[in-house]
């Protein structure tokens, strides 16, 4: 059997090159490159867009649109990392671990939709709620999320390891302040929301990284009532649907004396560096509490996302070319 061609538009970004990274030595795939020299041109771009089996795009919104419309034949199965498609009902949504129907809908998928990496964090804590019928579509949820610089792309990569830069840039940074951030709407549909929620993202002085916080009153959810039960309840919903590799893993049950979650345990943002797994960690008490998702921005985030939904619609393992 001939190996699938596999090609990465837009290869030279922060996305590219970490999907680069994970495929440049895999002895299953075809990896097509481009002539440095023709990287931006059409014809040149076009041509490996048809030739390939498998398609990242990893490029500005209207730029991906262009290169879907490019793609001339039935054959050529595409991922795009961009925001452009993640609301399309068209493109299946790249989050296997959300439902049994998820992951099938990606294996058979021509068009996949690969997931923000904020939205990656609130949406691996509200969904399965909501799809379990714990949180209700009226539910009214906020959101903080710390990620790294590397989060912003080459541009903010730049402005963050310049020389003498701001002195401003050493602190934490709230950003996306009028409640308009491109997460928002996928944020909302995959949650089945009746409002978005009111989301603070916050970029710090370190590469990568992410930690994404949901804060709950326990009277916002309906059918459970302590905090080992919303942990129950989270970690049969992924015990069920992460498959095997579990790269989406909820951590011990914070009510279990050895859990390690007691008054002085803290939560770095950057402690899944490098992995391309998410761990969900419980933390507070029956009447208040906070689900915080932990990850690599660039792992399960954007490019080990990517490559994982690669692996499931190419038929290869799951976790092939991945750090766990």
């Amino acid at each position: 059997m001939n190996k699938p061609k596999v090609y990465i538009d837009g290869k030279e970004g922060t996305t590219g090159l970490q999907i680069y990274d994970r495929l440049a030595c895999r002895p299953d795939i075809d990896l097509l490159l481009i002539d440095e020299a023709k990287r931006k041109d059409t014809a040149e771009r076009k041509k490996l867009l048809n030739a390939a089996d498998l398609v990242f795009l990893c490029l500005p919104d209207g730029a991906a649109m262009e290169a879907v419309n490019l793609i001339e034949n039935s054959r050529t199965r595409v991922i795009d990392c961009s925001t452009a498609h993640r609301t399309n009902p068209d493109w299946a949504y790249g989050f296997p671990e959300l439902s049994r129907r998820h992951r099938e809908r990606i294996q058979e998928a021509k068009r996949v939709a690969n997931p923000g990496c904020h939205a990656t964090g609130f949406i691996s804590i509200a969904a399965p709620l909501a799809a379990m019928g714990l949180l209700p579509p009226d539910a009214n949820l906020s959101c903080f999320s710390l990620t790294g610089y590397s989060g912003g792309g080459k541009s903010m990569i730049a402005q963050y390891e310049q020389e003498h830069r701001p002195p401003a840039f050493s602190s934490p940074a709230l950003y996306g302040l009028l409640q308009n951030h491109k997460h928002l709407p996928e944020m909302q549909k995959l949650c089945g929301l009746q409002t978005p929620p009111v989301f603070v993202p916050i970029v710090d002085d370190y590469y990568k990284g992410m930690a994404s916080a949901v804060p709950f009153h326990m009277s916002q959810l309906q059918g459970v009532s302590t905090l080992h039960g919303v942990w129950q309840k989270l970690y049969d919903h992924y015990a069920e649907t992460a498959g095997k590799e579990r790269i989406v893993r909820v951590e011990m049950d914070p009510t279990d004396p050895e859990s390690g979650v007691d008054s002085g345990f803290k939560i770095y943002a950057n402690q899944l560096r490098g992995k391309d797994i998410l761990s969900l960690i419980l933390t507070g008490n029956d009447e208040q509490f906070t689900i915080t998702a932990l990850f690599d921005n660039l792992g399960k985030g954007a490019s080990g996302a990517a490559v994982q939904n690669m692996n499931l619609m190419l038929g290869f393992d799951e976790a092939a070319g991945l750090n766990l």
